[in-house]
């Protein structure tokens, strides 16, 4: 998500099942009011430090994540101590005595989380409980990049990519890799939000061309 931090007026985020782990892009964001990051790899929730200077921030999806841990009520505290203008958290809203509560049962978070390993530019969450990924998790994942990819297409005026197809390539791919092309692709979704008509026309010509080279090499290969 470090596109994030060349997109400081960006609203609405949008980040679900992407193998996220790390906030810090986003503390620039002054104007964002709406983060749903339900389903990545948030181990802690030291990561919220990132989210306390972002004024407009109104909604966040945050659950199941590891960082929610096995007490949603100490949970659900320590998330509106550190973000108190918070009026919905994961898709329930907040009441005024809940931001009370908060005070006394929340935990309130001063410092960033101890940085993570990085190797060959993929972050690794150092409990293994964050690295873990299940049939389920993939299967959904799979579809989630499948459809923003296809949005994409759309957008662009071209056929939607097969599932069939769509997959055949995701299981040769890294897991680091994986995650990395969908984080481009959110990129993209973003970007194109910020686009004009003439902006669209040269993302449109610029992806023509790069998909002939492709289909041109892949009938070479065959």
């Amino acid at each position: 998500i470090s596109i994030c931090r060349d997109l400081p007026n960006i609203e609405v985020i949008t980040f679900s099942m992407n193998g996220i782990s790390d906030l810090e892009p986003l503390n620039q964001c002054r104007n964002l009011s709406e983060l749903y990051l339900r389903k990545n790899n948030i181990a802690s929730l030291n990561e919220l430090f990132y989210l306390k200077n972002l004024p407009r921030l109104r909604v966040l999806w945050l659950s199941e994540n590891p960082c929610c841990g096995s007490d949603p009520h100490r949970y659900r505290m320590t998330v509106l101590r550190n973000l108190p203008s918070l009026q919905k958290l994961d898709n329930q809203a907040v009441t005024e005595e809940e931001l009370s509560q908060a005070l006394v049962d929340g935990e309130e978070i001063t410092a960033p989380p101890a940085r993570r390993n990085v190797e060959n530019g993929c972050l690794e969450s150092t409990e293994s409980s964050a690295a873990e990924s299940t049939t389920e998790t993939e299967s959904e994942l799979l579809n989630f990049s499948l459809e923003e990819t296809n949005k994409i297409r759309e957008e662009l005026g071209m056929k939607p990519v097969p599932r069939d197809k769509f997959s055949s390539f995701s299981p040769r791919d890294t897991d680091c890799n994986r995650k990395k092309r969908n984080n481009v692709l959110n990129a993209i979704l973003l970007l194109m939000k910020e686009l004009d008509t003439e902006g669209l026309e040269i993302v449109q010509q610029t992806v023509g061309r790069r998909l002939q080279v492709l289909r041109k090499k892949e009938l070479q290969e065959e």
